[in-house]
């Protein structure tokens, strides 16, 4: 009589496999803060997550994939509906620039944002992330739209880089932390230009 099929390899193995797959995902993170984008190396994440190069090729191409799937598991923003735009804005940036400052992020983020300019492969690979990341702050001024908060005309990508705009100059060019009592300014000045501008 036939013994029955093994099935314990398979089941056994999956874990182990979702296992690795996580260990060099947050491997690839810690590097990226350590030693930044030019500085990582597959053969560096391999040893830090304690796998052969081979398993990580098997999954990513290169290391550009591996360190775009990487950051999108870092927080973004989260959606917020108080019924107003202000509100929103102010509690999701709040809760942004908290995060940003606890987390790897506040390494990541300007590592790769730098990088972009000088490597199209990470920049095309990078685009659709980081447009899923601020898919929540759109829908705050698309719903303020449609509660006639804002002119039903307004380009809501522009307004959203507007309100937006100071983080990547306080981070960028003059450096220092990003402190969570910059948003309520920055909200309402950005909101007054949006009422102000209109012909």
């Amino acid at each position: 009589m036939a013994s029955p099929p093994n099935t314990t390899s398979t089941s056994a193995g999956r874990p182990r496999s979702e296992e690795a797959h996580q260990a060099i995902l947050d491997a690839t993170l810690e590097l990226l803060v350590e030693v930044g984008f030019s500085g990582l190396t597959v053969e560096g994440v391999a040893s830090r997550a304690g796998v052969g190069k081979a398993t990580i090729y098997r999954r990513w191409a290169s290391k550009i994939p591996l360190i775009v799937e990487a950051f999108g598991q870092l927080p973004g923003f989260e959606d917020c509906d108080t019924g107003s735009l202000a509100e929103d804005l102010k509690q999701m940036l709040k809760r942004y620039l908290e995060v940003f400052n606890t987390t790897a992020l506040s390494a990541v983020l300007p590592s790769l944002a730098g990088e972009r300019f000088h490597n199209p492969e990470l920049s095309v690979l990078f685009e659709p992330v980081s447009k899923n990341r601020r898919q929540p702050l759109l829908a705050a001024f698309d719903r303020a739209r449609e509660r006639g908060e804002i002119p039903s005309d307004i380009d809501i990508e522009l307004a959203a880089d507007l309100v937006v705009g100071p983080i990547a100059v306080a981070l960028f060019f003059k450096g220092g932390r990003l402190k969570p009592e910059m948003v309520t300014p920055m909200v309402d000045l950005a909101l007054a230009g949006l009422g102000t501008t209109r012909a």
